[in-house]
Formats: C-alpha cells, sequence, structure tokens
C-alpha cells in the first residue's frame, strides 16, 4: 500500500536533501529543474511532473501524482482529441526497476492505457516498451 504524501511539501524536503543554485552558466533545465524542486509537489503541472519525471528526479513522490493525472484525463481525450503526450511518454519509459519497486502503478496505467483511443505510433512504442520493463 502507497503511504500518503504531503502534497504540499516540496521534493526538496521530501527527499531531505537540498539542491545547491546552479551556477550562472547552467542550461535553461538545470535552472528550471532546481527550481522546480524547492516547489511543493501538488502545484506541479504536467508538463514541469514529465520534465522532472523524464530525468528521474522525485519518483517515489512524482510518479503518483502522474498516473493520477494520467488516469483523470484519459476520459477528455476522445472530447478533445488531446492527451498529454509528454507526462504519458516521461512516465511509461521508466525502467524496469521503477516498476518493480511500483507495482501499483504498473497496474494502475494497465487500466489506462487501453483506454486511449487514436495514440501515435511513438506513443505504441513507448506502451510496448512500458509493458515489457513492467515485466521484467
Amino acid at each position: 500500500m502507497e503511504k500518503r504524501v504531503d502534497i504540499q511539501k516540496p521534493l526538496e524536503q521530501l527527499e531531505g536533501f537540498e539542491w545547491p543554485a546552479p551556477p550562472d552558466d547552467a542550461t535553461g533545465f538545470a535552472k528550471a529543474a532546481q527550481s522546480l524542486y524547492k516547489r511543493p509537489i501538488g502545484s506541479l503541472n504536467a508538463h514541469e511532473l514529465s520534465r522532472l519525471i523524464g530525468q528521474d528526479i522525485g519518483l517515489p513522490w512524482l510518479l503518483p501524482i502522474a498516473v493520477k493525472i494520467l488516469r483523470e484525463t484519459v476520459d477528455d481525450q476522445h472530447l478533445t482529441g488531446f492527451y498529454d503526450d509528454d507526462l504519458l511518454t516521461a512516465v511509461l519509459t521508466r525502467k524496469s526497476n521503477v516498476w518493480r519497486s511500483h507495482p501499483h502503478l504498473v497496474a494502475d496505467l494497465k487500466e489506462i492505457i487501453p483506454l486511449l483511443k487514436a495514440i501515435s505510433p511513438y506513443i505504441q512504442a513507448d506502451i510496448q516498451g512500458f509493458l515489457t520493463e513492467a515485466e521484467t
């Protein structure tokens, strides 16, 4: 069973690690990631989550939030024709060790995936990769 996490806390507090300020010549992503690391995780939007998850930052706390967003928005896909492919890809492309640690999220994603309609071949490849990684 997944323990409850206070979404008002930033990753910095949840992980117990203070991310030092990036140097002046750091990349835009490094500066953005450091800023996101200091914000309450409940305030992060899908794009911000996908950026952090795609870099394997804060996965124990961010993956459950991301899967919740994916579940909540899957029904909107057929109405709007839009689904957050960036967040879906960031989640699906994590390695097998992540999924072994979070089998409940694997089960959730396996329920969400069949509900997706008209997804691109790129996302199909990510889905197949996820299913393979989740089984190993």
